[in-house]
């Protein structure tokens, strides 16, 4: 059974550094492509980064292009996602979510099976 835990969020200052971990207890994920999404308050889930589950292929929106690093490690099931020069406008919800290939290049909310239960990011100016 699959079951998405992140961890990992706070407050921060802009400018700061935090890393954000997601792991599947049902011991899944390694098969499969992953990704992280975010939403503020008042919008739309985003996409943010996800990754192949060979690790092989990256992709990332344009907004953290640069800043941002998704990597996964498949012995452990889990998933990272790497967050420098953080900005205010990265505020929101971020969850980690199990795609339904091991493909990476899925950038809509419906290219996924599972999700999990988001952590709280908050970035002060």
């Amino acid at each position: 059974q699959v079951q998405l835990t992140e961890s990992g969020g706070g407050l921060v200052q802009a400018g700061d550094s935090m890393r954000l971990s997601c792991v599947d207890s049902g011991r899944t994920l390694s098969g499969y492509s992953a990704g992280w999404f975010r939403q503020a308050p008042g919008k739309e889930r985003e996409f943010v980064a996800d990754v192949s589950r060979s690790d092989v292929a990256r992709n990332y929106a344009d907004s953290v292009k640069g800043r941002f690093i998704i990597s996964r490690d498949n012995a452990k099931n889990e998933i990272y996602l790497e967050m420098n020069s953080l900005k205010p406008e990265d505020t929101g919800i971020y969850y980690c979510a199990r795609g339904r290939t091991i493909h990476s290049g899925h950038r809509y909310a419906y290219e996924y099976g599972y999700w999990g239960q988001g952590t709280q990011v908050t970035v002060s100016s």
